[in-house]
């Protein structure tokens, strides 16, 4: 993945920044919390050829006190576009498909200078992780992701091909090779830890006709959805339509909206994460030690299909189709590998029903800019919205089974710019609510995505980036209409960083200090409240925090 050239700014610099910054990059959960930091470790005055490895303030994956086995699931250097290939067996030894938890690990280095890159690892087909990897200092990073993927049960349960990409360009300039390694870890079920609740079937959508298991009760499709590939549309929420004068242009300017459709029928709507990866905003500096949400562990959109249930419980094959509504007619820069999640009635060999509901309000928005005055700045307002509800019916073999879901999406953005992008801002908030109602319980998600950041070049070559960036949902689950659960995660980031472009290394001159809080309160988490807090400053770590 190329680094953005994010808000148009700095076109012809994108490439001489990359070159003269050669590092920067998210991190994955912590393994182990960083020592804190002692009156003498004060931070440098500015970014040397080395910085601390990256690291998030996210929870770690519980892994349970029972017997556990490991397996390696791919080992590579990745120096260009050839994907690993090899094969998985499951372990002997943890039980046989009845684990508790299987969690993955990947364990990356990278030396040199490099880009920001994006990967994918599918076994037997099916997604298990999104990725993207940091960029490196001369003496080189490591990082570690670790993924809680019990859901892909049913996948690791037998012998599977295995396929893993980073996708990388090494020559005499950019020379950082990625070194990974991925495990599993199986962990028992025994004494009293029971294996934890995941689908009978996990189906890859690898192509649009799907046969599902003729007595599905259940039904979820997650779809791993990145805007990437190097064009603009990996900061599609930068766009602008045509007629506005800025290096990347959309016909509809920046609303994106993912779609699921059955048999040609909406049935499931999602606001994409904006997502920024680790060459984002033109300033690397941001990234090197803390990444913004979700940069190592690219989590999917996850849309409740089982109204459709009965439809698809036909025995035969139907279309299930992903697309990204916004996107400019032929125009590439979007992945979306998908995966089908099925839960079976093990008491009935056909399960029938009924769709019931359909109902879908016309999508609305627009894009409006306002040209610059002399000396002033170009505007793009932009607004969209959009609402679905499904409802259906399921006759299991404990009774008729009620499912609602109702999805509404809205978003909002001001872009403003110059003439010649020296200066390039962004103000957006995205909404994602979702109610689901299964028989006598409701779960109702609030999502909240917000970003907030300007990049200026000024008349000394000086590039200065300040960006915050939210990630915040509230989950609430009510039985009878009395709540029965509650979870809420609020991850924030924010970084201000600045250095001179196009001159040598020891001349840039960068500093950045960054800040990401996550904090995740609810019944499920270990003691109901988990807070951390890390900051760094030139590439060093000045606090690591934690409040719960």
């Amino acid at each position: 993945m190329r680094r953005h050239r994010i808000m148009g700014l700095l076109g012809a610099l994108t490439l001489a920044a990359a070159t003269l910054a050669g590092a920067g990059g998210p991190a994955a959960a912590a393994p182990a919390p960083v020592p804190a930091r002692t009156a003498a470790d004060t931070p440098p005055a500015e970014f040397g050829t080395d910085w601390h490895d990256p690291l998030t303030p996210a929870p770690p994956v519980a892994h349970p006190d029972t017997r556990s086995c490991r397996v390696t699931l791919a080992e590579a250097q990745f120096r260009d576009f050839t994907p690993y290939r090899g094969d998985y067996t499951p372990p002997a030894g943890c039980g046989r498909s009845d684990w508790a938890t299987v969690v993955l690990r990947l364990d990356g280095k990278v030396k040199g200078r490099q880009y920001d890159r994006l990967g994918h690892l599918a076994v037997g087909g099916v997604e298990i992780l999104g990725t993207s990897t940091p960029e490196p200092s001369p003496e080189g990073v490591e990082w570690s992701v670790e993924k809680d993927v019990t859901r892909y049960r049913d996948t690791l349960s037998r012998p599977q091909p295995v396929e893993m990409l980073i996708g990388n360009v090494v020559d005499d300039t950019y020379t950082g090779v990625i070194d990974v390694r991925v495990t599993l870890t199986f962990y028992a079920a025994e004494g009293r830890t029971r294996p934890a609740p995941a689908p009978d079937r996990v189906l890859p959508l690898a192509t649009p006709g799907v046969t599902t298991p003729r007595n599905t009760e259940r039904i979820l499709a997650e779809v791993y959805a990145t805007g990437s590939g190097g064009g603009c549309e990996e900061y599609w929420y930068m766009t602008v339509p045509d007629a506005a004068p800025y290096s990347c242009k959309a016909a509809g300017g920046p609303y994106r909206e993912v779609r699921v459709s059955v048999d040609g029928r909406l049935a499931g709507l999602a606001a994409p994460f904006p997502t920024v990866w680790t060459g984002g905003w033109s300033n690397p500096f941001l990234w090197y030690v803390t990444p913004g949400p979700r940069a190592f562990d690219v989590q999917p959109v996850v849309y409740d299909l089982t109204p459709f249930a009965a439809l698809l419980n036909d025995g035969r094959p139907h279309r299930i189709e992903v697309a990204v509504a916004g996107v400019p007619a032929g125009q590439s820069g979007w992945s979306t590998p998908a995966n089908l999640l099925l839960w079976q009635d093990r008491g009935r060999e056909v399960v029938t029903g009924a769709l019931t509901r359909h109902e879908e309000t016309s999508p609305t928005g627009s894009s409006r800019w306002t040209p610059a005055a002399p000396g002033g700045e170009h505007r793009l307002d932009t607004d969209g919205a959009h609402r679905l509800t499904v409802a259906g019916y399921l006759d299991t073999s404990h009774g008729r089974v009620n499912t609602t879901v109702t999805r509404a999406v809205d978003h909002t953005s001001a872009h403003r710019w110059t003439d010649g992008e020296n200066r390039d801002a962004l103000t957006a908030a995205w909404n994602d609510e979702e109610s689901v109602t299964r028989g006598a319980t409701t779960t109702r998600t609030a999502r909240a995505y917000t970003m907030d950041g300007e990049t200026t070049l000024g008349a000394d070559g000086r590039l200065r980036t300040v960006l915050s960036l939210g990630d915040r949902a509230d989950t609430v689950t009510l039985r009878g209409g009395h709540r029965t659960g509650r979870t809420l995660l609020d991850d924030r980031y924010t970084g201000d960083a600045s250095y001179t472009v196009n001159v040598p290394r020891d001349q840039r001159h960068a500093v950045g200090t960054t800040t990401a809080r996550h904090q995740l309160y609810g019944s499920e988490i270990g003691g109901g409240c988990y807070d951390r807090t890390v900051s760094t400053a030139q590439g060093a770590l000045t606090e690591d925090r934690r409040r719960c």
